[in-house]
């Protein structure tokens, strides 16, 4: 099962860095259109495309800073650890789904298998920390309980 952990890692660390390159390209992008566009445009017009230019790259910017520290997160967890509660890095197994508690981020599939990465701070993650197998908790009107913990 280890093994299974691994691959999880591996695919949200690959997801991660895809988001990486994808806002440093747009970033890149926008930075070359607007000098571009500083050698062939003067006035009003201008200085709102500029302007609007830089409010985008901010946004990227802001979401390329999170990806990098989701991706910092993942490269601590230790992944060999293996303890009898819920703790950052756990895969866990429950009636409902399988969560690896690490930081938000997409579904993936894992040989055939969905899993869905969750902050320790989100409904379910505050829920899931510390508990135990066989443990069970409502969140949102469903009971979950804990069958595995990897």
């Amino acid at each position: 099962m280890q093994n299974f952990k691994q691959k999880i890692l591996s695919q949200y660390q690959i997801v991660l860095q895809d988001k990486i390159d994808i806002y440093q390209d747009l970033i890149n992008s926008l930075t070359e259109d607007a000098q571009n566009d500083a050698k062939s445009s003067a006035g009003d017009k201008h200085e709102t495309t500029l302007s609007k230019l830089h409010i985008e790259q901010e946004k990227i910017a802001n979401k390329l800073k999170e990806a990098i520290e989701q991706q910092a997160i993942l490269s601590k967890l230790d992944m060999e650890q293996v303890t009898d509660n819920v703790v950052l890095g756990s895969l866990v197994k429950t009636n409902h789904l399988t969560v690896f508690v690490c930081t938000a981020l997409p579904k993936i599939t894992v040989d055939n298998q969905a899993v869905f990465a969750i902050s320790p701070q989100s409904p379910l993650g505050i829920q899931l920390m510390h508990k135990t197998i066989n443990s069970e908790f409502p969140v949102n009107n469903v009971i979950y309980k804990i069958l595995e913990i990897i």
